[in-house]
């Protein structure tokens, strides 16, 4: 006889008691915007925070699911539990995840120490949704010691990554014009690992020159005692299908978490990290509040009327808009 379904009680405490199915639930739950979700995370929240969190970003191609098998599969040989949060570009029709890239951790499906999920981005620009950075969570709340977040690869737009994980790890493959776009880009300033995958490649030693270059110009502004106190960055090079070079990779993310827990910047990543989760949560349900609230606004369609017929600017019709004030308190409350 088929179990009895789960109550929320008992979905929260099998979720934190690591039960795989219930994660599953939860994170269906977050997904579908269902408020039981939403009051399964109030409820587990407290047990987070013990994770270590790795966020993976970088261009389409560079490698990224290839290379979180290969680090998933070094680190369950270390006895760490792994969770892995894959988001996919939205399916324009379904808004579901394209899951093709999941092909690449096929092998760790059976594994129960692994739990991998992949999410659609549901059109988030910097590659996550809010539904992502709650099932982020409860993977941590479920036990894992390792949580790995792959971003969808939009290249330059993609640092949101960087509000949502402890240690951030960029991939790049050499031979790429993604990848020399990533060079000129504000993502540079984000990573506190650089891969470059695929290192076979003829042209990764002139890649490492032109990374290190870029890093070096990112000292000019320090004084000599900030760089030397400061978390040099590693760039390491890597041939993911084959395992070359995970385990530098996974010896410079533990340093690298050893040198922000001695540093005291772990807690002080959170604290930033949790303050602009708030705000990004906070201005998408504004936002969908709003559209809800004008959808049907008279008013609203005749102010965009005027911006259409170049009768007034957007940012003067914005104004107004915020000016009148009952759509967006409705939104707000």
């Amino acid at each position: 006889m088929i179990a009895r379904a789960m109550t929320d009680a008992t979905l929260a405490q099998r979720l934190l008691q690591g039960d795989r199915r219930a994660l599953a639930r939860a994170i269906t739950l977050v997904e579908d915007d269902r408020p039981e979700g939403w009051e399964l995370v109030r409820e587990v929240y407290p047990h987070t925070g013990h994770a270590a969190v790795v966020g993976f970003t970088g261009p389409p191609g560079a490698g990224k699911s290839t290379l979180i098998g290969a680090l998933t599969k070094a680190r369950r040989e270390a006895g760490r539990t792994v969770g892995v949060l894959s988001i996919d570009p939205s399916s324009p029709f379904t808004q579901g995840a394209l899951l093709g890239d999941r092909i690449r951790l096929s092998e760790h499906f059976l594994d129960p120490g692994v739990f991998i999920r992949s999410m659609a981005n549901r059109g988030a620009l910097g590659g996550l949704s809010e539904a992502a950075l709650q099932a982020a969570l409860l993977l941590d709340a479920a036990g894992r010691k390792d949580v790995f977040v792959e971003t969808v690869g939009v290249g330059q737009a993609e640092i949101d990554i960087i509000d949502h994980a402890d240690t951030i790890v960029l991939v790049l493959m050499p031979g790429s014009g993604d990848s020399i776009q990533a060079l000129k880009a504000g993502v540079m300033e984000i990573p506190d690992v650089i891969v470059i995958n695929k290192a076979d490649h003829p042209l990764t030693d002139t890649m490492v020159r032109e990374i290190r270059g870029v890093l070096s110009l990112a000292n000019l502004d320090r004084s000599p005692e900030q760089v030397r106190a400061s978390w040099r960055v590693p760039i390491i090079k890597t041939e993911a299908t084959h395992g070359k070079g995970v385990q530098e990779l996974v010896e410079s993310l533990e340093a690298h978490r050893s040198h922000i827990l001695e540093a005291g910047q772990l807690e002080e990543r959170r604290r930033r990290n949790l303050h602009n989760e708030v705000l990004a949560i906070a201005t998408a349900r504004l936002r969908r509040g709003l559209e809800e609230d004008l959808a049907e606004d008279t008013d609203f369609q005749r102010l965009l009327e005027e911006v259409v017929k170049r009768q007034l600017d957007p940012a003067s019709a914005a104004t107004l808009l915020l000016e009148r004030g009952s759509p967006v308190q409705r939104a707000i409350e």
